[in-house]
């Protein structure tokens, strides 16, 4: 996952708008929640009155997420819009909370604090974050509201633009954004010969990229379309690694929102997430917002 992803404030809504067109017509990946039951505590059905949690602030939500949110999970850099993938999910979380749009509260939460231990500012948070063994150990998930997977990005000139295999990558100088479950896939599961490139966020790997100062990147598939669209337009994506490639389990890899360790509001919140799935909300929003998820080849 991610950090996700993520794309230049400076990038015009034209270039979100073509990611929108790619993405049309598209069935993307579903979540099967097979590997996001929720942890942390477990509030009773009292606890979860619409409207009256015990909130940050009193009658309100406040969601976080980073600085910049990037395409496709937002729409350039405007979480409060409800355009995008996640800040769809979020206020239909919201909604099922009874929280309307006007009594949510965006705050920014860079991508390394949301998964590190301590008081959290949010409420919950929203930000392409996989959910992981060792991450549970420092926070609490929600129900998983995203299947996803991981892809590489090369130049459409690069020695390993043509690759078919995950071996076929192990020369390759590749980079990830630091945290992420992207650079865990790099680190695990190709192994390069040399060491990988970490950077601070995503936008600095896809201008490392468009530099020729690594080879490769690799960022979650949804994110990848976006860079390969409106970002580096002269990249492409070789392929997907196999769902499961980022979990030390096998199990698919799934995005969570993110509530502080031990949070009462934990299990109201992976209530909320359950139902959207069960009713068909998540895989609407999916459809509406992502690219299919078998639109690019599976690294052997």
């Amino acid at each position: 996952m991610n950090a996700l992803l993520k794309t230049s404030r400076l990038l015009s809504a034209a270039a979100g708008a073509a990611v929108l067109v790619l993405a049309s017509g598209c069935a993307p990946q579903s979540s099967s929640n097979a590997s996001g039951s929720p942890s942390g505590a477990s509030g009773s059905a009292a606890t979860c009155t619409k409207g009256a949690l015990p909130t940050l602030t009193s009658g309100r939500l406040t969601v976080g997420t980073d600085d910049p949110a990037y395409d496709p999970w937002f729409d350039n850099n405007k979480p409060s819009d409800g355009k995008g993938f996640e800040s769809a999910v979020a206020y239909a979380v919201a909604k099922r909370l009874g929280y309307d749009t006007s009594k949510v509260t965006w705050v920014v939460a860079p991508f390394n604090s949301v998964v590190a231990p301590g008081q959290k500012k949010f409420d919950f948070d929203v930000n392409e974050v996989s959910i992981t063994d060792e991450r549970r150990n420092a926070v609490d998930f929600s129900s998983g509201y995203y299947d996803v997977r991981q892809a590489v990005i090369t130049l459409k000139d690069s020695t390993y633009a043509g690759a078919t295999t995950v071996a076929g990558l192990k020369g390759a100088k590749i980079g990830a954004q630091v945290g992420t479950t992207g650079l865990t896939v790099v680190q695990k599961v190709v192994r390069p010969s040399t060491q990988p490139a970490v950077f601070d966020t995503t936008d600095e790997a896809s201008a490392a990229l468009k530099n020729h100062q690594v080879d490769a990147i690799v960022v979650d598939l949804p994110t990848a379309f976006y860079i390969t669209s409106a970002q580096v337009t002269d990249a492409r994506i070789v392929g997907q690694f196999p769902s499961g490639a980022a979990t030390s389990d096998g199990r698919p890899e799934q995005f969570g929102l993110v509530l502080g360790k031990g949070s009462t509001l934990t299990s109201c919140v992976s209530r909320a997430v359950d139902a959207l799935q069960a009713d068909g909300t998540l895989d609407q929003l999916a459809k509406q917002w992502l690219p299919a998820a078998d639109s690019a080849p599976v690294l052997k």
